[in-house]
C-alpha cells in the first residue's frame, strides 16, 4: 500500500471531520489547508455577490494565500485531497495548494463535501494546478458518512 497523506481544506467543518475519519480508516497522515485570513461567515454567504468566496469564485484567477506551504507531501506517493464544493468546483485555495507543490509521479484523488452539489468541473480545474499528478474525481460526501462507508471508498484506489 502506498504511502498516503489526507490533506483537506475545511471551511465550516464539514470536510474536517470526513476527512479526519479517512485518515484514521487508511492509518495515513492527515494535513489542514488554511488560508492565511481564515474565512468568516461573512465571507462565506454565497447569497452576497461582494462576499469574499463570491469573488473569488468568480474569478478564476483568484488564489487565496496559504497560511502555510509546509505540507509534507514529498514525502507520500497518494494524496486524498478534500474540500468543500463552491459554486460546482473545488475553492480556489485548493488551486493554491496544488501550485505551491511539484506534483509529478504522485496520484491524487479527491473527496468532498456538499449539501447536494456534484463536482461539476473540480477536476478539470485541478488538473492545470498539478500538473505531473494523476488525477481521481472520488466522491462527495455528508458529514455524516460512516468509517465503513469510507473506506469502500478508500479501497477503490489501493
Amino acid at each position: 500500500m502506498p504511502k498516503t497523506l489526507v490533506a483537506y481544506f475545511s471551511a465550516q467543518g464539514n470536510t474536517k471531520q470526513v476527512a479526519e475519519t479517512l485518515a484514521q480508516v487508511l492509518s495515513a497522515a492527515l494535513y489542514e489547508i488554511k488560508a492565511m485570513r481564515p474565512y468568516t461567515a461573512a465571507d462565506l454567504n454565497w447569497q452576497d455577490a461582494k462576499s469574499r468566496t463570491s469573488v473569488e469564485m468568480h474569478d478564476p484567477a483568484s488564489r487565496p494565500e496559504l497560511a502555510d506551504t509546509d505540507a509534507p507531501v514529498n514525502n507520500y506517493e497518494r494524496i486524498f485531497l478534500g474540500f468543500p464544493i463552491w459554486w460546482y468546483v473545488a475553492p480556489t485555495i485548493i488551486n493554491t495548494f496544488l501550485e505551491s507543490y511539484t506534483w509529478t509521479g504522485k496520484t491524487i484523488i479527491l473527496f468532498a463535501t456538499s449539501g447536494g452539489s456534484g463536482f461539476g468541473k473540480a477536476l478539470e480545474n485541478l488538473q492545470k494546478s498539478a500538473p505531473g499528478a494523476q488525477i481521481y474525481e472520488g466522491q462527495i460526501f455528508k458529514r455524516t458518512v460512516t468509517a465503513n462507508e469510507l473506506a469502500s471508498f478508500a479501497k477503490k484506489f489501493d
